[in-house]
């Protein structure tokens, strides 16, 4: 982590107020924002560690700030957090790029724990990787620069689409389980196995052919998931 910045997009003074206060305390540095004008100006200014985001804004969504976060050569890992319970709410935020997700009410000591697991997952490698870099057919994985390309073009990965795939490729051919995933991911139990499945889905619009079979994330039924070699 650089500067452990965290950009919070939320207009509830209240819970602006508890979030920055859990924020500073955790040795975070927080920048408050209630409106998604004020959060793009932000942005701007100076890329945050991580951003924060809720759905619901005087001005605007806070998803359209989440697909220019997600847009960019190197996406900023996003938790979004809403009012919203239904599942496509959350379904939405996801196929957007968001890396999770909290519900409101929630509790101030779980987002914390949830934005250390999101940046646990941007930091660490895999540990057994030995390349810098690998390529699988016209997909290039640069563990270096965090960088994914399929044909000599961006893939624009997220940082929980680049952490899932680095550790697929860490052992081409070999199935891993989703809970080994969520393990491998240093996950602290924030993310269920079903959110696995939802990031498996974005990843492979972004590396596979459309329409067609997937050709490197390849479902073995029953068990996972595995980088075809």
């Amino acid at each position: 982590m650089h500067d452990k910045s965290v950009l919070v997009l939320e207009d509830d003074s209240a819970i602006s107020d508890v979030l920055e206060s859990f924020l500073r305390r955790d040795g975070f540095l927080p920048t408050m924002c209630g409106t998604v004008e004020a959060a793009r100006a932000a942005m701007a200014q100076s890329r945050p560690t991580i951003l924060i985001l809720d759905l619901a804004l005087p001005d605007g969504s806070g998803l359209d700030v989440l697909r220019e976060a997600a847009a960019g050569e190197e996406p900023i890992p996003t938790i979004v957090l809403t009012a919203r319970s239904e599942e496509s709410d959350r379904i939405v935020g996801l196929e957007l790029g968001a890396d999770d997700y909290v519900t409101k009410p929630f509790s101030p000591r779980e987002l914390m724990a949830r934005v250390r697991a999101v940046i646990r997952r941007v930091e660490r490698m895999p540990v057994t990787c030995s390349n810098e870099a690998i390529r699988v057919g016209s997909l290039d994985i640069d563990f270096t620069s965090h960088e994914v390309r399929l044909g000599g073009k961006p893939a624009n990965l997220t940082s929980t689409e680049f952490r899932i795939l680095s550790v697929l490729a860490t052992s081409p051919g070999r199935v891993f389980t989703r809970a080994a995933l969520l393990e491998a991911l240093n996950d602290t139990g924030n993310i269920v196995e079903r959110t696995v499945d939802r990031h498996i889905n974005n990843l492979r619009k972004k590396i596979e052919p459309a329409g067609k079979k997937p050709a490197y994330v390849v479902t073995v039924y029953g068990v996972g998931y595995k980088l075809s070699p």
